[in-house]
């Protein structure tokens, strides 16, 4: 009886760990920092790595350069955020240490990209979860 209930309680704190995961699952609005108007359309998605990618899969405006750049790389789930990858700045053309935090009362993602590990130089992003 008690391998029974131990059995459940992992399989149970397993599921609630990958729907916590998979929230940042999905195509996500970035938002011009300048402008605040709609930039880009980034795709996030676990690869068989078990990490999070990041790919730019749309545009918005006339100009379609740069669709198909790697966002995100190398990010994993740790403590209700996403941690420990970079992300791509295509208009510094730099890469960024990053942390991605889901907001489930905005159903938004806050991305920090910084120049240090601990996030203390850097700026945060604001991503809309993208209605088709």
């Amino acid at each position: 009886m008690k391998k029974i209930f131990v059995t459940l309680a992992v399989m149970f704190l397993s599921i609630v760990a990958l729907s916590a995961q998979s929230q940042f699952l999905g195509k996500w609005t970035t938002i011009d920092d300048k402008t605040k108007q709609p930039a880009g359309i980034v795709e996030i998605y676990q690869d068989a790595d078990g990490l999070f990618y990041g790919k730019l899969v749309g545009v918005y405006g006339n100009d379609k350069s740069g669709i198909g750049t790697m966002i995100i790389r190398g990010m994993k789930y740790e403590d209700g955020k996403l941690v420990g990858g970079k992300v791509y700045d295509p208009d510094a053309d730099k890469l960024y240490y990053c942390t991605i935090k889901y907001d489930s009362a905005k159903q938004e993602l806050n991305l920090r990209g910084s120049l240090d590990r601990k996030g203390l130089l850097g700026r945060t992003q604001t991503w809309l979860k993208y209605k088709e």
